[in-house]
This record gives structure tokens, sequence and C-alpha cells, in this order.
């Protein structure tokens, strides 16, 4: 007689434990993992919503994310003020000082034009129409050479060592087919929200840099050739001896690596070589398309040696809103509904954003 009495306990107990698990999960505004009453939570972290019909495409903030030209990452943004631990009646958390341009972020104009900052073209004036509607998710060509869309294969022009070299980076011979690349792309008229899955996100092997002495070692005679052809082709305006020369191309030129993975976003120190728009290929979609906002899977919209040329041009008629480092891993390209919302900050150039995208 005991038994029966226990059984239809173990199964009430059993559809109850059933029921947490569901409501917790998917009811609940902030779900866990029930554990039927035991005393730990554990929270659930989701990057995909409402049985896979929301995708979250914001970067969690992280202390190793990647900052601009930082090799630290963006380091501690988060501090535990007041604490219940500690006596307080709730627990208070603090951001500390980070660039409002850090993870998933907009730009607003007063973000390269300073008449512009002055005059309070900020984030709060950005356009939450613009911000919000149905986007295009394209992938960019993974059969073109990544400098066709836009990788920095030459330099920072900051470097003391690469300014005297006073480099031209739209050499024909690296750069010569971006308008191509754009074009393929076929971009309907009318789409004026675009967002451009590149190399930057792919976990496939893809481009990077080797040390200098392996591959001497690996190409013997290639890249003194290479320096030759570049010399001849006068795609630098001015050098100081080939040797130096070498030396540079041999450090900042991105070549076929064994192994590696891009993933961008992932890894701590910032990367130069990231995939982004050249000049050129801003002043083509400024002309020939309709897109008011343009997303992008890296810190800039813009690649790094023409950063600011490209921001310029994107920027200078305040029409279009950049949104940048965007995480697209595992999105299949199409149409979605984006919901992208800036912080309201007067007198901010760019603020994080939290961004989803609806089928």
């Amino acid at each position: 007689m005991m038994m029966i009495k226990i059984k239809p306990l173990v199964l009430l107990l059993v559809l109850s434990c059933t029921w947490v698990l569901t409501v917790a999960t998917s009811d609940s505004a902030y779900p866990t993992i029930s554990d039927c009453g035991m005393e730990e939570l554990v929270p659930v972290r989701r990057e995909v919503y409402g049985n896979g019909r929301i995708f979250d495409i914001s970067h969690s903030f992280r202390e190793d994310m990647p900052s601009w030209d930082s090799v630290d990452g963006l380091g501690q943004f988060l501090r535990l003020r007041h604490s219940i631990k500690n006596g307080s009646l709730a627990n208070v958390s603090e951001l500390k000082y980070f660039s409002v341009h850090s993870g998933t972020h907009v730009d607003a104009p007063g973000h390269v034009f300073d008449h512009y900052f002055d005059a309070g073209f900020d984030v709060d004036t950005l356009d939450l129409e613009l911000l919000n509607g149905p986007a295009l998710l394209v992938d960019v060509p993974r059969d073109k050479n990544i400098t066709e869309w836009g990788s920095n294969l030459s330099c920072n022009p900051g470097f003391s060592n690469v300014s005297k070299f006073n480099l031209q980076f739209c050499c024909s011979a690296l750069n010569s087919h971006l308008t191509e690349v754009m074009k393929s792309l076929n971009i309907p008229k009318g789409i004026r929200r675009v967002i451009f899955r590149t190399l930057n996100t792919d976990s496939q092997p893809a481009f990077s840099r080797l040390d200098p002495s392996l591959l001497r070692k690996a190409y013997p005679g290639f890249l003194e050739e290479l320096v030759s052809e570049t010399i001849r082709s006068r795609c630098f305006v001015s050098l100081h001896t080939e040797k130096s020369l070498l030396d540079f191309v041999l450090s900042h030129i991105p070549l076929p690596a064994l192994h590696g993975f891009r993933r961008l976003m992932w890894k701590k120190e910032f990367d130069t070589s990231f995939a982004g728009l050249m000049k050129d290929g801003a002043e083509w979609l400024v002309e020939n398309t309709d897109i008011k906002l343009i997303g992008t899977d890296y810190l800039s919209v813009a690649a790094y040696v023409e950063a600011i040329p490209s921001h310029l041009v994107l920027l200078e008629a305040r029409d279009i809103i950049l949104v940048e480092s965007l995480k697209l891993d595992h999105i299949q390209p199409g149409i979605y509904s984006l919901h992208c919302l800036p912080l309201r900050l007067p007198g901010a150039e760019g603020s994080p954003a939290r961004c989803i995208l609806i089928k």
C-alpha cells in the first residue's frame, strides 16, 4: 500500500519539476535552470530567443574584448560600488571609464566632423526610425581576395617607421577590384539598411600574419621580388631603402597562414588587418545605393588605413548611421527586422547599443 501511495507523489514531483523548468526558461523575465527547489540558481545566457526567431547581435562586454589600437583589450569596465554583503541595502554597480565606441556601438556625425560635434549632432539626435526596420544581411564574397574588400595590407599611418614611406594604400595592384566586389553583392535599390558579414566573423582558417623569419624561409626570394615589383609599380610614393621596405612588407602584409581563425571580436588584441570599407567603396555605396544604415562585424565600418577618409564620406551628409562591432556568428544572410537602440547620451558622438534581428 505504501508503494501505491508514493508513486503518485513521485509523478507529481516530476511534473512539478518539469513545469518549473518550463516556466523558468520560457516565461520568466530572468530565466534560470531550476534544480527543482534547490538553493543554487544558474542563469541562462542566450543568444537566440523566441524559438529561433530573435537573434541578439550585440557583443556582451568583456574585459578581454578588443579596443581600438589597444593590445590589452577593454580592461575592467564595471565595479560593484555598494554591496549587500558589505552591509549596503542594495547592490549598486557602476561603469568605469571606457570609450563610447566600445563593443557594439553606433557612430554619430560628430565623430569625425568637429563642426557637427559643436552643433550638437550627437547620438541623441539619431533617427530611431532608421535604427529600427527591415534590414538586409549580406555575406561579402569569400572567393575574393581580402584586399578587394579593404583590409589593412599596408600599415598604421601613425607608426613612425611607416610614415617615412608616405604610403598610398589604394595601389591598383592590391585593391583594384573593390568596386566590383561591392557591385557583386547585388544590393537592390530601395534597401535602406544593410549589415555586412565579412572575414572578421569567420570561424575558419583565414589570413594572419606570420613571423618574418618564417616567411623568408618559406618563400626564399619571393618577397624580395614582390618588393621590387611594388617599387616598379610606384605603389609607394617615396621610400628610404629597399631593405627597410622589405622589412616593412614582412611585418605588415597578411599572408595565408597554416592555421588560425579570424573571429576578431573574440581576440583581446586590436587587429589592424580587419576587413572594412575603403574610401572608394564608401563613395560607391553613397552614390549608387539607397543605404542609410551600415552595419559591420568589427570596431569600424572602414578599413584601418582609411578609417577617417571613409568615415568622412559616409557621415558628411548626416543621413547615414554606422553600427559597428555586430555579432553575426551563425546568422544566415537574408531579410530581418533590425532593432538597434543606443543610449541617450547628449553630447556623445557614439554610444554602446543593444541590437537584435527578428526573422
